[in-house]
């Protein structure tokens, strides 16, 4: 039998079993973010995963049409979480239309999820411009390169544009802030830490903004 002969695992007899500590109310931080910052650093530091700052980011356009893709988070604190996109990529035109967004951080080896969902809006050029000289030279040229979301023929036009790029600017040599390049400061109105338990009874607690900027927590069942 070959591989493509091979029969695919049956999706639902694929099982894990959660016994993970639980998360109780009176063990949260006062603010979703500080309780992100403990969960973040729990996912990069003692549990190492690969890229504890992906997410996935799920956008809708005008009509509601969804649309989701994995995103690197770059920075977060009280105003909010920061990723950077190519502004005339899909997921920049879907918030141009309808700026409401969810963040989803998928931590399975630690049975975690932190769902974010919140208003997005554009930063400023310097904070973008600020982020952009810490790329890598490679990372600065490909946004250059890239026309993110755009059909292109061949994978040979996209490789023969950032090398014509490397030729203009070489290593070593300051590379512009792409004019349609920049960030997405999302600002939560809600979060939620997802703790995986015993027998799908798993431990779901949000945060929800109030009108006068306090937080309210509320347990919501599995």
């Amino acid at each position: 039998m070959t591989d493509r002969d091979a029969v695919p695992p049956d999706p639902a007899a694929m099982r894990m079993h959660y016994r993970a500590a639980g998360l109780a109310e009176n063990e949260l931080a006062a603010t979703p973010v500080e309780q992100f910052a403990r969960w973040f650093k729990q996912a990069a530091s003692e549990a190492h995963l690969f890229e504890p700052n992906a997410m996935v980011v799920s956008t809708a356009d005008a009509d509601g049409r969804p649309s989701s893709r994995t995103v690197l988070l770059k920075q977060f604190d009280e105003q909010g979480f920061v990723f950077y996109t190519n502004y005339d990529s899909r997921k920049a035109r879907d918030l141009a239309e309808n700026p409401y967004v969810s963040l989803l951080f998928p931590w399975h080896p630690m049975a975690r999820q932190v769902i974010v969902q919140g208003l997005a809006r554009r930063t400023g050029r310097d904070e973008t411009a600020a982020y952009f000289r810490t790329r890598p030279h490679g990372s600065q040229l490909g946004a250059w390169a890239s026309e993110q979301s755009s059909v292109i023929p061949t994978r040979a036009d996209l490789d023969a544009s950032y090398a014509e790029l490397a030729a203009r600017y070489p290593e070593g040599e300051q590379v512009p802030v792409p004019p349609n390049w920049g960030g997405f400061r999302v600002a939560p109105q809600s979060v939620e830490f997802w703790q995986g338990r015993e027998n799908r009874l798993h431990d779901r607690l949000r945060y929800v903004t109030q009108p006068d900027g306090s937080w309210r927590v509320e347990r919501l069942s599995p």
